[in-house]
Order: C-alpha cells, then sequence, then structure tokens
C-alpha cells in the first residue's frame, strides 16, 4: 500500500462509458466490481454476484456476512428472485471476499448453480447450498446453461494477493475477510448460441500462454491494482488476455471502491491502492495502437458490448 493521498477523478474519463446500449432481449450489465451479468432474455449468468460491499472499516474489524437487504435490492432490480425469474449460473472469478462473499446467496435465492473449482464449492458449502446447487468445474471443460456455454481457463491473481492459498473447509459466514482466500483464478470463456463471444477476466493476472488459441471478440478485462504494477507488466498482462483471444472490444471491471455501496455512484480505488491514471494512459495507446474499442461500463445499464464489431 502506498502513502499517496486521495483517488483519481473518474470523470476524467467521461467519454469513455460509451459502450453500445443494449437494443433487444440479449445484453450485458456490469455490477460493479467484476460482477457482470449476462442475459439473453431467455437464460442469464452471473459473475461475482458481489452486492453487499461493507466498508473498509467494517472490513478491517469484523467478520464478514452477505448483507440480506443489499441483496435483494439488487436482485430485485434485476428482476431475479422468488416469484421471478431464475438465473442459471454464478460464478465467481476468485473467492477474495470482493468476489464470493455474496456468491452463495445470490445463488441460492435465484436458483442459479454457483459454478467453480473447490475454493468455490467451499463457500457455497458453508453458506448452506447442497450438492445439487454446485457444480465443480474442470480446467478447459465447457460447461453448458441454455444458450451460454462457459469455459473455466487457469488464470492468477494479480500481485500482491493479500490473502493467497485455497479455501478447504467451508466458509460458515460471518467470517473475517482473510478467510475468504483467493482459490482458483480463472479466465472465464463465453460463448453463445448466437455467436457472441467474451473473455471474462476477474483479476489482473494471468498465465503465460493459458489463452492461446482461444477466442474472444469482446474482453471484459479486469484491472483492479493493475496500476501500480511496472509499465512492462500492463503491456505483457494485455498480450496474455486482449491479444491472445483477439478481441475487438475491451470493457474495464474491477477499477471501483469496493468499500463503498451500489446506493451511491461508483469512484475509482484510491491511490494507496491502485492507480487508474496509469491503467487508462498504458491501455489506452495500447488499444489505439492495435485498432481496440477501449471503454468503461456504466452500472445497471443493459449494454452490447459486441453491436458494431
Amino acid at each position: 500500500m502506498r502513502l499517496k493521498p486521495g483517488r483519481p477523478d473518474i470523470a476524467t474519463y467521461a467519454d469513455r462509458f460509451d459502450v453500445p446500449g443494449a437494443g433487444d432481449d440479449f445484453s450485458v450489465t456490469f455490477l460493479g466490481v467484476a460482477t457482470v451479468l449476462l442475459d439473453d432474455g431467455h437464460t442469464a449468468v452471473m459473475t461475482d454476484g458481489y452486492f453487499s460491499r461493507p466498508g473498509l472499516l467494517r472490513v478491517l474489524a469484523r467478520p464478514l456476512a452477505p448483507d440480506h437487504p443489499r441483496i435483494d435490492g439488487a436482485l430485485r432490480r434485476l428482476g431475479f428472485g422468488p416469484g421471478a425469474r431464475s438465473l442459471a449460473a454464478v460464478a465467481p472469478v476468485h473467492t477474495h471476499f470482493d468476489h464470493a462473499l455474496d456468491s452463495a446467496e445470490v445463488a441460492g435465492r435465484t436458483g442459479a448453480v454457483l459454478v467453480g473449482g473447490e475454493s468455490t464449492a467451499n463457500v457455497g458449502r458453508g453458506g448452506g447450498l447442497g450438492p445439487d446447487s454446485i457444480s465443480l468445474v474442470v480446467p478447459g471443460e465447457p460447461r453448458t446453461f441454455g444458450g451460454f456455454t462457459l469455459t473455466h481457463v487457469v488464470s492468477s491473481h494479480c500481485p500482491p494477493d493479500r490473502f493467497p492459498g485455497d479455501v478447504t473447509e467451508p466458509v460458515v459466514p460471518p467470517a473475517r475477510a482473510a478467510t475468504y482466500r483467493c482459490g482458483e483464478a480463472w479466465s472465464i470463456l463465453v460463448e453463445h448460441s448466437s455467436g457472441r463471444t467474451a473473455l471474462l477476466q476477474g483479476s489482473a493476472g494471468y498465465v503465460e500462454g493459458a489463452l492461446l488459441g482461444r477466442h474472444a471478440d469482446v474482453a471484459y478485462l479486469g484491472v483492479g491494482q493493475l496500476g501500480v504494477m511496472p509499465e512492462d507488466y500492463i503491456r505483457t498482462y494485455w498480450a496474455e488476455t486482449v491479444e491472445a483471444v483477439g478481441a475487438r472490444r475491451v470493457v474495464l471491471t474491477h477499477w471501483d471502491d469496493f468499500f463503498r455501496g451500489l446506493d451511491r455512484p461508483l469512484r475509482a480505488l484510491p491511490f494507496a491502492g491502485d492507480d487508474l491514471h496509469v491503467t487508462m494512459r498504458v491501455l489506452t495507446a495500447l488499444a489505439t495502437e492495435q485498432g481496440v474499442h477501449l471503454h468503461l461500463p456504466t452500472v445497471w445499464r443493459r449494454e452490447d458490448p459486441w453491436s458494431g464489431l
């Protein structure tokens, strides 16, 4: 953690919040951090499902538990829950609290299957999900939910990983933030029966060569902590994700302050832990050189990142 005060002003990048809006049933909705909802009007799948977003002091001082009113409010706004439509799958990109704290609760409240590795399964077990509601993935093996096919590819968390290791026992909330260890980190490839393809990269880490030979027209690219990494790392991260899959549009995620609730305007992470200005400078140059569209998503807005490609 650095001593530089303040945080980037997200208004600096107002022109980047320009992902095309969704004009039909198919949409992607950004819901903060690395939570995205993909919906074709018949089937919907979601990464993470993180809505509680407890404040920093609470995270440091107290055990964490899902915030039921915040989760219920978010699900109602999205049209899910008892008496409403169901969600097919919740897929945490890894099991740190800012990704997986609410995953089991969201799955249970929407009828979704919780999809991931053994660490995700232990979050689900501790959150009260039964075996039929947990799907253990095999790296590289596709799983289909309606029109969506998800393929989990082994990835890595952006260094430093403050809570490394696996979740080896069921996590029963309330539990300390450190209990939510990283577990398996994933690059999730999405293929839809319509021909749409996407890479969901929740953390700014990579495994060299892991995505070579894969394809995705759109990349939802996690950039948390990326701005405090050396520029060579940032360029390599782009090469191992965006360039590797041949993405033509990149939408940046995990730039927002996840200690602030979704009922307030999103703001960038503070300079103490990240520097969005550095990230935007380097990635804008790379995108311009390679003819890639680079965007920031608008929270709660139904968007169509494939439009115009």
